[in-house]
């Protein structure tokens, strides 16, 4: 467990990785590039160029480079958005399945 100051229950871990993010929506579903900042036990952070609505569906998948190490394929859901510049949105999501 981390300390009091992180007030958080795992350990966040430094990715920046380009990923790509399948926004599942009753209208339709659209794939959006993203660059995955963080990942824990339960969740991730992404930067994309464009807003999606908190509570919106995603399913992330991350590409692994080594052989030795398994693709990341996950069912999530966002949690926040924040606009951090023009076109540039951090995204957090909570993973709810992975795959």
């Amino acid at each position: 467990m981390l300390g009091y100051d992180d007030k958080r229950n795992f350990f966040r871990m430094m990715v920046n990785s380009g990923c790509e993010l399948t926004v599942v929506d009753e209208q339709s579903s659209r794939t959006v590039s993203a660059v995955c900042h963080d990942i824990s036990a339960t969740g991730m952070s992404f930067e994309v160029d464009e807003p999606i609505e908190v509570g919106t569906r995603v399913q992330v998948s991350i590409e692994s480079t080594s052989s030795q190490i398994p693709s990341l394929n996950a069912d999530s859901k966002v949690v926040r958005c924040s606009e951090q510049g023009e076109s540039n949105y951090m995204v957090g999501v909570e993973i709810t399945e992975m795959k």
